[in-house]
């Protein structure tokens, strides 16, 4: 199974609305990574966001482990600037029964900061993404204890932004949506989709988890992608919703669509 490298690739496999699910897909070696990542894009994301890579010492042993297994000398770091994905790395304590953020190399970060995450269990870290705590914590920390070296996996999911900037933090949605309508929503919106992939390095046993960011003008999208858009934003879990500031582009969003002639997907 592929999950492909671009937002129109990858919203069809992403969760629409409804309750949260891991939603993994096998992956083979082959489809894992991007295979042409653009570099310089990599390196001006690091420059621009020194707060970009933290390690702590618990994840310094697998940062070098990552970077032998991808053939760059140094550690994590260096791992992910020669990559188009972005890279964290997870570990469990002997006395512990979940994994705790140890290192991150986020250039693209999606409305968060590694260093605010930095030391944090996964339910923690996730503690802004409504139903996460009830919905899936126990799952993901049951999946991560179970993941074997060689398996790989991977889910995409999708978000609504007012710019198509690869460092992402959101503004008040009030605000940052304020000039959108149905004529410019095409332009105004961008679709940003992580593509997320989980495995266990098979030496220190640290999860790694990648995020490869893609972004595109809601207009450039397929009719499908765009009717699937248009007919998620509507069923988002309540909370959710408002978190990704769905009430202030839904209706320019769902308007551009019937525009176009697209008919909205479960309308």
């Amino acid at each position: 199974m592929t999950l492909g490298f671009s937002v129109d690739e990858l919203l069809p496999k992403a969760r629409g609305g409804g309750q949260l699910k891991m939603g993994l897909l096998a992956l083979s070696e082959e489809d894992w990574l991007q295979p042409a990542p653009h570099v310089n894009a990599r390196a001006q994301g690091f420059a621009d966001f020194p707060e970009a890579v933290q390690l702590s010492p618990e994840g310094e042993a697998a940062g070098r482990e990552l970077a032998a297994m991808l053939g760059v000398d140094g550690g994590l770091p260096q791992a992910a600037k020669a990559h188009w994905e972005d890279m964290c790395l997870l570990t469990r304590r002997n006395d512990e029964n979940f994994y705790r953020l140890v290192g991150a190399a986020v250039a693209f970060p999606s409305d968060w900061r590694p260093a605010d995450k930095m030391g944090l269990p996964l339910a923690a870290m996730h503690a802004p993404i409504q139903g996460f705590a009830e919905q899936l914590a126990s799952g993901v920390d049951h999946f991560m204890a179970k993941l074997r070296p060689g398996r790989l996996f991977g889910r995409c999911n999708w978000f609504i932004t007012p710019t198509p900037a690869m460092r992402w933090i959101a503004a008040a949605p009030e605000q940052a949506f304020a000039d959108v309508t149905a004529a410019n929503a095409g332009e105004a919106l961008f679709v940003r989709s992580e593509r997320q992939t989980l495995r266990r390095l098979p030496e220190t046993g640290a999860i790694l988890f990648t995020i490869g960011v893609y972004v595109a003008p809601l207009g450039t999208l397929s009719d499908a992608n765009i009717s699937r858009l248009a007919g998620s934003v509507g069923t988002l879990i309540m909370g959710e919703g408002d978190r990704r500031g769905a009430p202030h582009y839904a209706a320019a969003l769902q308007g551009f669509a019937r525009a176009r002639g697209i008919a909205i997907a479960g309308a």
